[in-house]
């Protein structure tokens, strides 16, 4: 097939719909297909080579050229700036759901009520978790995100002794940070440390939360961490946590610390179940009590754990690039038939 695959941000900007767009125009390539990205992410000079045609902030006459030739359009996360001409066009279209259509706050602006309606335009919808179709009340067929897997692995050597528990994400308080300090703190087992990648303007709150609770010595932070540093570094140890209070649409970072070998404890809100499936443990979002219990299941090392290490095998197949592109190009197909 043809494809078209609208991104409105694409590299060298860095975060999720970037990164998929990426893995899923690679793959589609992998898989025998022609495959144009368009997006409105412009640069100065290309730095990187791509085993796709990469089409930067065309004109009005080159982008209705490019959909109208192509045999299927994918939107990847609805971006009207990008795809309008399918108005006038007959070119079967896809749209895939990568969050929320509304503002931070929960509430929907004329924009997003555009989007809503520009839904019931597309010959099918894809949600990233079951949560994100339910919020959206459309159609939807449910195709997890893929990851990285290249990237993130288990390491090819015993990395010796693990620390316990790792936080990666964003240092905002949508995140929980807080709450994994603070459940941290109310642990029976006063040995357990946690690590916190990643920065935000939360740090300065969160350094001074460690010494409140008189965690000097159970807690580092490493800053940003990117590439192989930060495989490395998740490698190190055994439990993932990802207390969000958003109700994170899926959670990519759920499978990328699976795929180094952690157990990933969730929060309960959005789509970070649908990210673990049967390979992590759930607790009740924002509720600490609750994290602290999830916690020490795991540091108890029962057989519960040993079963969500050999899930998460199978799981992460599921969301390998080869097979999400598999099923976004089934949905694909079934639109144009």
């Amino acid at each position: 097939m043809k494809i078209v695959l609208l991104s409105y941000y694409f590299k060298p900007l860095v975060g999720g719909i970037e990164v998929n767009t990426e893995l899923l125009a690679r793959e589609f390539c992998r898989q025998g297909h022609d495959v144009t990205v368009v997006t409105t992410t412009q640069v100065k000079q290309e730095t990187e080579a791509f085993p796709f045609v990469l089409v930067r902030a065309p004109a009005a006459g080159r982008l209705i050229t490019l959909l109208a030739t192509a045999d299927v359009v994918l939107e990847n996360n609805p971006c009207l700036h990008l795809s309008w001409p399918l108005l006038f066009l007959p070119t079967p279209h896809v749209v895939a759901l990568r969050t929320w259509i509304r503002r931070m706050d929960g509430r929907q602006n004329w924009v997003d009520r555009l989007k809503l309606l520009w839904l019931l335009r597309a010959g099918k919808v894809i949600a990233i978790s079951q949560a994100v179709a339910e919020y959206h009340r459309r159609p939807a067929v449910v195709i997890g995100n893929p990851y990285r897997s290249a990237l993130f692995r288990r390491p090819d050597s015993d990395v010796g002794q693990k620390s316990e528990f790792v936080f990666l994400g964003r240092l905002v308080s949508d995140k929980g940070a807080d709450l994994a300090l603070e459940a941290l703190a109310k642990l029976g087992d006063k040995s357990a440390r946690l690590t916190i990648i990643g920065d935000g303007p939360e740090r300065p709150n969160l350094e001074a939360q460690v010494e409140r609770l008189g965690l000097r010595g159970r807690v580092m932070f490493t800053g940003v961490l990117t590439g192989e540093p930060l495989v490395a570094c998740l490698q190190r140890h055994r439990f993932l946590l990802v207390p969000s209070r958003w109700p994170e649409p899926f959670g990519n970072v759920a499978l990328e610390g699976m795929a180094c070998g952690c157990v990933p404890i969730v929060s309960s809100g959005g789509g970070l179940s649908d990210a673990v499936g049967n390979a992590g443990v759930v607790f009740d979002s924002g509720d600490v009590a609750s994290l602290v219990g999830k916690m020490e299941l795991v540091l108890r090392d029962g057989p519960e754990v040993v079963a969500l290490v050999e899930n998460a095998r199978i799981h992460l197949h599921n969301h390998s690039a080869e097979k999400v592109a598999k099923d976004y190009l089934r949905v694909m197909r079934a639109s144009v038939c």
